[in-house]
């Protein structure tokens, strides 16, 4: 099947839909038109209007819903239309759903997937471009995931909807439909908490995930004589630690690139978690490529926000230079 990452997440969806009947689908607009991204496109006709629910407007009510539903046998995928929506169901996640399983020592738990698209690129309005991973990653008990890829899309969202825990499953819509690549038929998996490897190298590690993956790997292959080391997070928390320490082990060199803001994005946790365990290894000081420290500019201005190759080429190569 040649998909875009819109068209991985749509299958994924009809296939879990399709394995489990304990499987319920809702969000503004995902029923009747389905949804604002035609991510859910199709799962009305299919399976119903039990099964399929548009919502009101009410972030707080849709995760909530969402964590009373997964205690109690069913296994919710609740749809928050842009990520930026989503602070107010913020308590929800960090309350309830994360902590059920500690509170009830085990007695309870919330297998539900929160799906959010994330991320500038698409000239969206104010409260519609946010990156807040970091914040989101922050709290124990949830899982952070973001695809980059329409293979890891389908792969990973069926993991997450099978996951006994909740998953906040953040999809990058600026390469929602940007870019294809055949993916398998019918039920597969991809590992929650495994980062990927997208390219091998011995020069310098890169690191970055969702929609900025494909600008680093763009800046990487501008760059002549440098063999950098490319490695796709795709799960923010829990965050696989050895295979950036092994990577960084190996060139003494590392590069994060993220489109959140600096200050207190996940770059910083990352880089902290390199200086604990391979500090002496390294032989240059890691550099960050990120957004700034202000609200994501409206319009075109988002251009001159989100990293693009050229920042992330001056940074590889005053690191590999150093």
């Amino acid at each position: 099947m040649n998909a875009t990452i819109i068209d991985a997440i749509n299958d994924a969806l009809h296939a879990e839909m399709r394995n489990d009947d304990r499987t319920l689908v809702f969000g503004q607009d995902v029923a009747e038109s389905g949804g604002v991204f035609r991510a859910t496109d199709g799962l009305l006709a299919e399976f119903g209007s039990d099964r399929v629910l548009d919502t009101p407007l009410s972030e707080i009510a849709i995760v909530g819903s969402a964590v009373g539903l997964a205690t109690h046998g069913f296994r919710p995928i609740a749809e928050i239309q842009f990520s930026g929506f989503l602070p107010p169901a913020f308590d929800q996640l960090v309350t309830n759903a994360s902590r059920i399983r500690w509170r009830t020592r085990g007695e309870l738990t919330a297998p539900m997937v929160v799906r959010t698209p994330y991320g500038a690129g698409v000239r969206a309005l104010e409260h519609h471009s946010e990156s807040l991973e970091g914040a989101y990653g922050h709290v124990p008990g949830l899982t952070v995931a973001i695809p980059s890829t329409p293979h890891d899309a389908k792969g990973m969202l069926i993991s997450a909807i099978r996951d006994p825990d909740p998953v906040l499953f953040m999809e990058p819509k600026h390469v929602y439909r940007s870019l294809r690549e055949d993916i398998p038929e019918g039920d597969y998996t991809e590992p929650l908490g495994e980062a990927a490897v997208r390219q091998e190298g011995d020069d310098v590690t890169v690191v970055s995930w969702g929609a900025m993956m494909h600008k680093t790997l763009e800046a990487v292959d501008n760059l002549d004589g440098v063999d950098a080391e490319v490695i796709d997070l795709r799960t923010i928390s829990p965050l696989d630690r050895e295979t950036i320490t092994e990577s960084v082990r190996k060139t003494g060199r590392c590069v994060v690139v993220h489109e959140a803001a600096k200050t207190g994005g996940f770059a910083g946790e990352l880089i902290a978690t390199i200086n604990d365990e391979v500090l002496l290894y390294l032989e240059a000081p890691i550099e960050r490529v990120t957004g700034f420290d202000i609200p994501v500019p409206l319009l075109s201005m988002e251009d001159y926000y989100v990293p693009h190759p050229p920042r992330i080429e001056e940074a590889i190569t005053k690191t590999v230079s150093y």
